[in-house]
């Protein structure tokens, strides 16, 4: 289909009122009455009608997506404003959408269905709806106002991933408003639980398969990455695989007594020195035909000729040493070291610590939570466990691979080992194809490849069935706004997540009939 079709009538689509926001390019739109815009945000600019396809706005789906309070402390979020507000948009625009409640209140999944013109297996999209927490306090703008700053537009879930469901649904939209029909049915699901909970995708695809049965899967994870110039497009990539996540735990133990009497049998002191003899351990590197292919691609795009040699020193490295030696020069030189560093082996991060109650009493017990994600094919997780047992055995602290409740530590690592094995999704499919195609017209002067996601997805519903699930975050990102993530100032670029659109539109174009 032609990039740019021409203009339709501003009556023809969106002219009804609804519960969600219809966009403009100017702003949100709900029930047909300007929504206020906060100082850095996009303001009303005229009365509510039906724009044109060029009117759509990501930018103003995307605020009015992070102006909706959707934090996952553990146990699920409240998603079920944020879904009435995308049924809104989708009833606006004529296509059916429906609210499935979870039974925790309020926290709920939204699907949506355009009809396609044949049986063919639908296609579907896959955005979760609950962002991290925040910490307010570490944030320079409110974290949930959408704020628009030298460019960036600043919010929880702006990268992750909020801002890849406008892109997918601003898309979408412009589709079904030109009068555009699929191949197949196009489902759109905005899961809930996605951070945390019991009631994500796995719980969805028990008790309605149904509703989201589906013969491909797109979501979050190949990163969009720029040169060192942290603008001009390098490397376009699609995730066919995630790491394997598992956490251990490690705890000491201590004697019990009143702080006034400090003595060497500290919990806390002995855990911490278990700390100190990991905190820059580093596990193997282990290079997979995944990873393997995304490093040559790296080495094929980046201007940056030390980085290049010694991507090319990894590649052709003969000894585990070689290897090492290669690793630590790409992460020097790489813009996006921690990156990288994830794709080379299986990390360890500290994430929970718990120790001690009261300020007088020295505990008896003090605990951390590694979260540990393994290269797929590398490093099994089992023996990653044992190289951690092994550079601990010296201090007295124990080691326990965190399983599910009432799972031996054998069962658990024997599911870990299946998940380890399982094949990266295909390459032969419409909807990579489709992928490659819409980056190539998008980014003509970067280079496309397939990649390992260094963190998880909802996708195993799908793919332990075997159907083919691919990632991607459709927006150029720097180093900074990649490691902002999960973390203080979240924000992507303006002009990346309206290029990133454009990239979606295209990518839906390959699956369009008319």
């Amino acid at each position: 289909m032609p990039d740019s079709p021409p203009p339709v009538s501003r009556r023809a689509f969106l002219h009804r009122t609804g519960a969600g926001a219809v966009l403009l390019a100017g702003g949100v739109l709900a029930g047909g009455t300007a929504a206020a815009a906060p100082a850095g945000r996009s303001a009303l600019a005229g009365p509510a009608r039906g724009p044109a396809p060029a009117d759509l706005d990501p930018l103003a789906l995307l605020q009015k997506m992070i102006s909706f309070d959707t934090q996952n402390f553990g146990e699920g979020g409240v998603t079920r404003p944020y879904a009435e507000m995308l049924k809104g948009v989708w009833d606006s625009a004529g296509v059916p959408a429906q609210i499935i409640p979870t039974p925790k209140k309020d926290n709920v999944h939204l699907i949506a269905r355009i009809e396609g013109t044949t049986a063919a297996p639908p296609l579907l999209l896959l955005g979760h709806s609950d962002v991290v927490p925040v910490e307010r306090d570490k944030w320079s703008v409110d974290p949930f106002a959408g704020t628009v700053r030298n460019g960036e537009v600043y919010g929880r879930g702006a990268l992750d991933m909020k801002g890849a469901n406008s892109a997918n649904i601003s898309a979408l939209l412009r589709h079904v408003k030109e009068g555009g029909r699929f191949d197949r049915d196009i489902i759109v699901l905005t899961d809930c639980d996605e951070e945390a909970g019991q009631y994500g995708s796995h719980w969805l695809a028990e008790h309605h398969w149904d509703k989201i049965n589906a013969g491909m899967v797109l979501t979050e994870g190949g990163w969009f990455l720029a040169q060192k110039d942290r603008r001009t497009p390098m490397l376009i990539t699609v995730t066919r695989q995630d790491k394997v996540y598992f956490n251990l735990d490690l705890a000491a133990g201590g004697t019990a007594t009143h702080s006034s009497k400090p003595n060497p049998d500290s919990a806390i002191a002995r855990l911490s020195r278990a700390v100190t003899d990991i905190d820059t351990w580093l596990a193997p590197v282990a290079l997979t035909p995944v990873t393997r292919e995304y490093f040559g691609a790296l080495a094929k795009a980046t201007d940056d000729r030390p980085l290049e040699r010694a991507l090319r020193l990894l590649l052709s490295a003969r000894s585990q040493q070689a290897r090492e030696r290669a690793a630590a020069l790409v992460v020097k030189r790489s813009s996006y070291p921690w990156l990288h560093q994830a794709l080379l082996r299986t990390t360890h991060a500290f994430v929970i610590e718990d120790a001690g109650y009261k300020e007088n009493v020295i505990p008896s017990k003090a605990t951390l939570r590694l979260n540990c994600r393994g290269v797929p094919g590398g490093q099994r997780p089992r023996d990653f466990l044992a190289a951690i047992r092994r550079r601990l055995a010296d201090r007295d602290v124990t080691v326990t691979l965190a399983g599910n409740p009432g799972e031996s530590e054998e069962d658990a690592l024997k599911r870990l080992d299946e998940t380890w094995a399982k094949p990266p999704s295909s390459l032969d499919s419409p909807l990579f194809e489709a992928i490659g195609d819409a980056a190539a017209r998008t980014y003509p002067d970067a280079v496309f490849a397939p990649a390992l996601f260094e963190a998880g997805t909802s996708l195993s519903p799908w793919t332990s069935k075997g159907v083919p699930g691919y990632g991607v975050y459709p927006y150029v990102v720097d180093n900074d706004q990649l490691i902002a993530m999960h973390g203080n100032d979240e924000r992507i670029a303006v002009e990346a997540l309206k290029q990133g659109t454009e990239f979606m539109y295209r990518l839906f174009g390959r699956f369009r009939v008319g």
